[in-house]
């Protein structure tokens, strides 16, 4: 029952950040103009004289940004999921094992020598990502205990990546390519195209449904991996499964945004807290928490005064602060 409402308010939060962030921004638009655009194109109608602004404002601009917010959210929150639930610690994100070290290693290789086009910069991303991914777990499979050399794998790849991208910057041009690199690293919804959630959905939406149809693996994985192999589960085979769909996943929406942090490591924390940790219901509630969140703090950023920053940096101020109560919170209560 608790579930249940919670499944509910989340839903309902959800709803109310998409029509808030369809509506606000420089170009207001109201609610009844809003339905007005959208049934007539439901309809196959065109807009007229008084609803043409209003319409190519929210199927050129807002619509695509506010869809890949939603996707971006949910797979970095079930990406988080996924991870806490192999590596069974609740405060492991995607970004300990090298994904957004190699995304930006990605990024910066395309801006330099390649090409700046969106389509080549999230090419360059999603591949390294992935390949950083792929390199810790060739590294750290091969300790006694599987989790922890992953962890400390994580690290090493991590660490190796961050250098390489940060001499990908001190080589850049400090004019043209450092810059697109800087702000690249720190995130934005701001130049999103239809094209860019087509290919995210399709990415994004393969990932989840696969790590949701084998969930009940994953329950038994988070207890132990003796008792996964007690009820038949082939552990590294099903741990290999995991990290390259979570991983495809995070790379999907990061490579299509930019570096967007703490969402993949807050929402599931907080998730794993309201719902539990059956993955059954954890995985959807993530996924839906996640997109609400992204959504927005995008939509924020989008309305602040001073002009649209990168959203990484509400974000952090957000997400940081949030852990540590919630930290400190629980520390409380194991107390008690």
């Amino acid at each position: 029952m608790r579930n249940k409402s919670a499944f509910i308010i989340i839903i309902i939060l959800l709803i109310i950040c998409v029509m808030f962030a369809l509506t606000t921004g420089q170009y207001h638009i109201r609610l009844e103009t809003l339905w007005k655009v959208v049934s007539l194109k439901l309809l196959g109608k065109t807009p007229g004289d008084g609803l043409a602004t209003p319409s190519m404002v929210l199927w050129s601009v807002r619509m695509p940004r506010v869809l890949m917010a939603i996707l971006a959210g949910a797979a970095l929150s079930v990406g988080g999921v996924v991870f806490q639930g192999i590596m069974r610690n609740p405060l492991v994100s995607p970004s300990f094992l090298g994904v957004n070290h190699g995304a930006i290693f990605g990024a910066s290789l395309s801006i330099i020598f390649f090409s700046k086009s969106a389509f080549s910069i999230e090419s360059f991303a999603f591949f390294w990502a992935v390949a950083a991914v792929a390199l810790v777990y060739i590294i750290g499979n091969r300790g006694v205990n599987t989790i922890t050399t992953l962890v400390i794998a994580g690290v090493i790849v991590s660490t190796f990546f961050m250098a390489a991208g940060s001499f990908l910057k001190y080589v850049a041009d400090p004019y043209e390519d450092l810059p697109a690199i800087v702000y690249w690293t720190m995130g934005g919804l701001n130049n999103i195209l239809w094209v860019n959630v087509i290919r995210a959905f399709v990415i994004i939406g393969i990932g989840i449904t696969v790590i949701y149809m084998f969930r009940w693996r994953l329950n038994l994985m988070a207890i132990g991996d003796e008792e996964a192999m007690s009820m038949g589960v082939n552990v590294n085979r099903a741990r290999v499964m995991y990290m390259l769909f979570a991983t495809m996943i995070v790379a999907a929406g990061s490579s299509s945004c930019g570096i967007i942090m703490w969402v993949d490591l807050i929402v599931a924390h907080i998730s794993r807290m309201i719902v539990g940790s059956d993955h059954e219901v954890l995985i959807p509630f993530a996924a839906i928490l996640g997109a609400a969140f992204l959504l927005f703090t995008d939509t924020i950023v989008r309305i602040l005064p001073g002009g649209e920053i990168p959203i990484s940096i509400i974000t952090s101020f957000m997400g940081a602060p949030l852990l540590g109560y919630l930290l400190m919170k629980q520390n409380n209560e194991w107390k008690g």
